[in-house]
């Protein structure tokens, strides 16, 4: 699996979620999984829905909890010292799916498909349901 070639070689890896609200906002959810020093962390993004085809960069989104800390944006939800296991901690805690995983930043690209369908709430673009996580958010 490739993915866990990227992992090894220091590049975190990410998976978008599709849509995720808040009672106030619309938001999306990604999972990111990234090396750490002797180990692979993962965190989820929850952020408000503020882009468009020509505002991508889901980094710079304002978190849907703005009480989230500051310098390291998301929510940890566990780490691992083996890159497969990373990949189920986050497969487990957020629904993420094995075959869907991409390079880092590629995630933009996915958000701007679900941008360019019309921000689907149930379906992502390619028709597979939006996971949902069963103890995050």
């Amino acid at each position: 699996m490739f993915i866990l070639g990227s992992l090894r070689r220091g590049h975190a890896v990410e998976q978008f979620l599709g849509p995720w609200s808040s009672a106030e906002r619309p938001g999306v959810r990604y999972v990111e999984v990234r090396p750490a020093k002797a180990s692979y962390e993962v965190y989820l993004h929850a952020v408000e829905d503020v882009g468009s085809e020509s505002f991508l960069d889901l980094g710079e989104f304002p978190p849907l909890d703005p009480d989230e800390e500051a310098d390291e944006f998301g929510r940890f939800l566990g780490m691992a010292e083996d890159p497969l296991a990373a990949l189920i901690i986050a497969e487990d805690r957020t629904g993420a799916e094995r075959g869907r995983w991409v390079n880092e930043n590629v995630v933009q690209d996915e958000y701007r498909d679900f941008v360019r369908a019309g921000r689907p709430p149930k379906f992502s673009p390619e028709g597979l349901q939006w996971p949902r996580g069963s103890d995050v958010l």
